[in-house]
């Protein structure tokens, strides 16, 4: 008995021995695995071009719940800022489509860091599998402040100096005397920022009126078209029955065109530049032409009203007793005397269209041989190549850097700045007006992205846009370089 006992004792710290490793394997297990045996969450792989803000551990957010976290940053390689990020997403985070779109956005202030917001994609798009990777074409990471800056040559910056510069100088800037002499008596004297918020205190009145003018151009009924050309149609009826009072009608028109001979020489100066100006209403003219169409159509529609003229004209003979009397010596013929000095002056507006035709017909053809077509190029970056036009990308800098700036809250947003220096000084070299420009990095720059032209392109002011050549977007070295 006494050889039993101490046998069944020593199986004891036996087995309480072994429980013992067990729990401190399991316990080291969780410490540094930190999954659960035998399970094995889903994995997302993103193709980022600057991942550099991401860490270990961030959140992956839908909809600003949490659904995953960010397991791993992998450079893809070389000088590239890119980076393959590994995330692994839990249940209430799935499916996950293959237009899926991911997002490194900034967390609140109180929260620091950034993390990934992820839109899982459309429900009529596929299904991406465990492990699979979303292109660059589809993330977007927060454009920083000195990539923005780095874009623009010194040049560039110091002309967006001066605009900004010119423009306050404008709003806050005082009128200096005689400036604002043919200014209403209120705002002289006012910079042009306080009579811009004067005027808003005119706004609601004027949204007001408007508003009213608009209403009424509705109507008071649902057949208001209908009572018009019903009106129509009962006044040309009245015109047809009276031909008499008709032929007085033209008369009096013959009469009002003498008085409009009588300025032959601004009329001539006028049908002198007639032709230029046929020749640039061109392209109206086809805009007309393909109007033509529904015109017709509307002609057809409208027959009924016009088998309803007579009516019309019978009812239209008091106006047009009225019209005899204003067509009149005392009434038209005296007001075509009073504006023979304005036919001289839209003779002299004719003469300046001839001028300013031109140029924009010059200004549409670089638009469309030459900047229009820049905008659409797709750069050849290597593995920095998204595949998006310059436009979209420029767009969509811009875009990155509205995200960049918001705020947690209404009051407004704001851009965070992170400054970092090093022992390796750069310098930007002679900047073309006797200044140079410093900084410090923190490794030796390899070169620039594209390399840096030996020479600015030549600038032909002589040559007109359209007839110069589109730039060759591609044609940069883009390796390094010193």
């Amino acid at each position: 008995m006494r050889g039993r006992a101490r046998r069944g004792g020593w199986l004891s710290r036996f087995a309480a021995g072994l429980v013992a490793v067990v729990a401190i394997v399991v316990a080291v297990y969780f410490a540094f695995a930190k999954d659960v045996p035998f399970t094995k969450p889903y994995e997302l792989k993103a193709v980022f071009n600057n991942a550099a803000v991401l860490q270990t551990n961030s959140p992956v957010r839908i909809a600003g719940v949490e659904v995953g976290k960010v397991a791993k940053v992998k450079p893809v390689g070389g000088d590239s800022t890119a980076a393959e990020v590994t995330m692994k997403i839990n249940s209430n985070g799935l499916p996950i489509h293959r237009d899926a779109a991911l997002k490194i956005r900034p967390r609140i202030f109180l929260e620091g860091n950034f993390f990934v917001d992820l839109r899982p994609g459309t429900p009529s798009a596929p299904e991406l599998a465990d492990g699979g990777t979303i292109p660059a074409t589809q993330t977007a990471a927060p454009v920083q402040i000195d990539q923005v800056l780095g874009a623009l040559k010194s040049s560039a910056r110091h002309d967006l100096q001066k605009l900004l510069t010119g423009y306050g100088d404008a709003l806050a800037g005082t009128p200096k005397p005689g400036e604002d002499r043919d200014a209403d008596p209120s705002t002289r004297g006012e910079t042009a920022a306080k009579s811009l918020n004067d005027s808003l205190a005119h706004a609601p009145a004027a949204l007001r009126d408007t508003a009213v003018v608009n209403d009424a151009f509705r109507g008071r009924g649902g057949h208001d078209l209908s009572r018009l050309i019903l009106g129509l149609e009962k006044t040309s009826a009245a015109l047809i029955s009276r031909e008499g009072h008709l032929q007085d009608l033209v008369t009096n028109f013959n009469t009002t065109t003498g008085a409009l001979a009588a300025e032959q020489g601004s009329l001539r100066s006028t049908l002198r530049v007639l032709p230029r100006v046929l020749e640039a209403a061109d392209p109206a003219l086809d805009h007309l032409n393909r109007a033509f169409p529904p015109t017709r159509a509307f002609a057809r529609e409208i027959l009924p009203g016009v088998r309803e003229t007579p009516a019309t004209i019978r009812a239209a003979l008091p106006w047009i007793a009225q019209t005899r009397r204003l067509v009149s010596p005392p009434e038209l013929q005296g007001l075509v005397g009073d504006l023979q000095p304005s036919i001289r002056d839209l003779a002299s507006f004719t003469d300046g269209s001839v001028a300013f035709l031109p140029q924009v017909d010059r200004f549409n053809r670089c638009l469309t041989n030459n900047l229009l077509p820049t905008g659409d190029t797709v750069i050849k970056d290597g593995p920095h190549t998204s595949g998006l036009k310059t436009r979209d990308e420029f767009f969509q800098a811009l875009v990155g850097l509205s995200g960049e700036s918001q705020n947690f809250d209404g009051n407004g947003s704001y851009t965070r700045f992170q400054s970092g220096g090093g022992d390796a000084t750069v310098s930007t070299g002679d900047t073309g007006q006797g200044v140079k420009l410093f900084g410090n990095a923190a490794r030796k720059p390899l070169g620039t992205r594209p390399a840096r032209p030996a020479a600015k392109p030549p600038v032909r002011r002589s040559q007109p846009c359209y007839r110069q050549k589109r730039p060759a977007l591609n044609s940069a070295r883009t390796g390094g370089g010193p």
